[in-house]
């Protein structure tokens, strides 16, 4: 039976920039550079939250040539009421394929993807959206023995828990049961009509933060 984790979380944003500014300001930490994804135009810097789990900033990179799809993470669409924010998270898995197929919700096609000299396995749907509105994470699968964090400096960080808030928690908690999810992470509902949001509480060095949308 496969299983899958939480491997890490997604910040998008304008720029680079913006997004990095937006976390330091929260966590009062400095990210690491990531570096840049050829196929989607995109590049991102990283924060080390656990053993397996990190925090992306990703965004669209300007000196990159459009590609001929849309990109990842809903960035040829942003949330103009949201242009920074704690988009959606991704949850690691032994077979991608199997988990990608069970789910109820379709979570994109499964797509190889670079950066540098790291490869993976990732669901991307076709028109670049986020599966219920980024509650429903994206699969990824690592080569064995290979995981961004091996590379990552320790700022001192860790995630305590992540909350999910959507009006359909019903079908939140049957996405998490088909892909074999295990890990702590709360769902909870919204009113109909009310956007759906992540949460992240984490450790900082000075003391318990959140992130989720700038106010």
């Amino acid at each position: 039976m496969f299983r899958c984790s939480l491997d890490h979380m997604a910040i998008v944003a304008p720029s680079l920039a913006d997004g990095v500014a937006y976390v330091q300001q929260t966590l009062g930490v400095t990210m690491q550079v990531g570096g840049e994804h050829p196929r989607m135009g995109t590049h991102n810097y990283f924060l080390k939250l656990g053993d397996k789990v990190y925090l992306e900033v990703i965004s669209i990179n300007p000196a990159a040539p459009r590609p001929d799809r849309a990109r990842w993470f809903q960035l040829d669409e942003p949330d103009s009421s949201r242009p920074i924010r704690l988009a959606t998270w991704i949850a690691r898995t032994d077979d991608i394929y199997a988990a990608a197929a069970a789910s109820p919700v379709p979570l994109g096609d499964v797509e190889p993807m670079s950066r540098g000299p790291i490869n993976w396995l990732i669901t991307i749907p076709k028109d670049g959206s986020l599966p219920l509105q980024g509650i429903a994470p994206a699969l990824i699968q690592w080569p064995p023995g290979t995981h961004p964090t091996s590379t990552l400096q320790d700022m001192g960080c860790s995630l305590v828990r992540l909350e999910v808030f959507h009006s359909n928690t019903k079908k939140v908690n049957s996405v998490l049961e088909a892909i074999g999810f295990q890990g702590d992470l709360r769902v909870s509902a919204l009113p109909p009509g009310e956007q759906p949001y992540v949460v992240a509480h984490i450790q900082t060095p000075t003391g318990p933060r959140q992130l989720s949308s700038p106010n």
